[in-house]
């Protein structure tokens, strides 16, 4: 009965925050629900096979495309606009409250207790990298922390990155883990072994502990440019909407997941391949002269792929940097991202911090402008391609710019 009073209490917060032209209402409701009856997360999740996905980066990409992959199946239930944490989950599963499956995105963070109240089908850890600290914290405690999480749950099927160090720790003595070779273009946070601390070598793409019986696993499905490989010798084409290797290994670990909960695995990866854009990340919109695509990233290693996916013929290139509370205010991580340089292309530092992000570019080598206001930025570039690569805040605050800014067209 509390629970059905949460869910209309919830219902009736989401109407009044539409009508009062504040948003959706969804994690309004989702907060209501929360503390009427702190247990209507468990009673959304029963019944249902539900895939949690988490990592520090991509999990909002491979949410979407873990939704598609099952919805080959039936109904899903599934955040669409990113709100991992408890509020948003269960505003998502109330949304979709007769759907028999579920692709729950999960701040890491969170994942323990989630996990506790889904009891998931299968789980999606995709890498494992430093973050905010003053948010996230150590991110070996994180790795500890999910490991002893995932313990508690021997019967989900993990579908783990064996790329990743810190991943491949939490998941190594699980009863039931489909590897997934995910790629790993970040190996900083995992030079030492999570397990014994001592060094983590490489021989190519194998890497493995010099102080614990600890290695990458083989594994169970892995990509290449063109074909996603998978058990028993099956091949399949995969032509992703989405550009990036990054986004072919979140692919590879939605598909694999897919199929771990009973979707046809050329069905799933077909209907993964499709997804084109994630809240606004990867859209084109043409801004006056300038066609412009919107690239968003919030750490060290998530900045580091996103850079490798600059087309190198685009005649500018805008860097947004905000320094907001959910950015970090501390934006010391840059230094730690490699600015590459960019011949021929127009370099403009923007946002709040450009000036930060200013010193950073001189450093590397890179000849840049600074123009704060990014709109502004990208009408300071030659007409033409534009890439615009921002943080959280500036992202955010720029589609919505481009909303109220006329003539603008997708």
């Amino acid at each position: 009965m509390r629970g059905r009073l949460a869910l209309r209490a919830a219902t009736l917060a989401s109407r009044a925050s539409q009508a009062a032209g504040r948003g959706k209402g969804s994690m309004i409701g989702g907060l209501i629900a929360l503390k009427i009856d702190p247990t209507i997360m468990t009673q959304l999740g029963r019944g249902r096979r539900t895939v949690l996905v988490t990592g520090t980066n991509g999990k909002s990409t491979t949410t979407r495309m873990t939704a598609a992959a099952l919805g080959t199946l039936g109904e899903v239930a599934t955040q669409a606009d990113g709100a991992n944490m408890d509020a948003g989950i269960v505003a998502a599963l109330t949304a979709h409250r007769g759907a028999a499956l579920a692709a729950i995105e999960v701040d890491e963070l969170h994942l323990p207790h989630v996990a506790d109240a889904l009891e998931p089908a299968a789980v999606v850890l995709l890498n494992l990298s430093r973050d905010q600290l003053d948010r996230v914290g150590e991110i070996n405690m994180i790795e500890r922390r999910l490991r002893a999480g995932m313990a508690k749950h021997p019967d989900a099927v993990l579908i783990a990155n064996c790329d990743d160090v810190l991943v491949t720790s939490i998941a190594y003595d699980h009863p039931n883990v489909v590897w997934v070779a995910a790629g790993s273009g970040w190996a900083v946070d995992a030079t030492s072994c999570p397990r014994s601390g001592e060094p983590i070598l490489w021989d190519g793409d194998h890497w493995y502990s010099t102080g614990a019986d600890f290695q990458r696993p083989q594994p169970d499905w892995w990509v290449d440019e063109h074909t996603l490989y998978g058990p028993e010798g099956l091949e399949l084409p995969l032509n992703l909407a989405l550009p990036g290797r990054a986004n072919r290994g979140n692919a590879a670990q939605a598909v694999a997941a897919a199929t771990a909960v009973g979707a046809n695995a050329a069905a799933a990866t077909a209907a993964a391949a499709t997804v084109r854009e994630i809240a606004g990340r990867y859209r084109t919109v043409q801004v006056g002269d300038h066609t412009t695509r919107l690239l968003l990233a919030k750490n060290p290693a998530g900045w580091q792929e996103a850079l490798s996916m600059i087309d190198p013929a685009a005649t500018g290139l805008v860097i947004a940097v905000n320094g907001q509370v959910p950015d970090g205010e501390d934006l010391s991580w840059l230094w730690d991202v490699r600015f590459e340089h960019f011949e021929g292309t127009q370099v403009v530092a923007a946002g709040e911090r450009a000036t930060d992000l200013a010193v950073r570019l001189t450093y590397a080598g890179v000849e840049h402008t600074t123009v704060a206001d990014p709109l502004r930025a990208i009408a300071s570039c030659p007409p033409g391609q534009v890439e615009v690569l921002a943080n959280y805040t500036a992202f955010r605050d720029l589609n919505r710019d481009l909303e109220e800014k006329a003539g603008v067209r997708a």
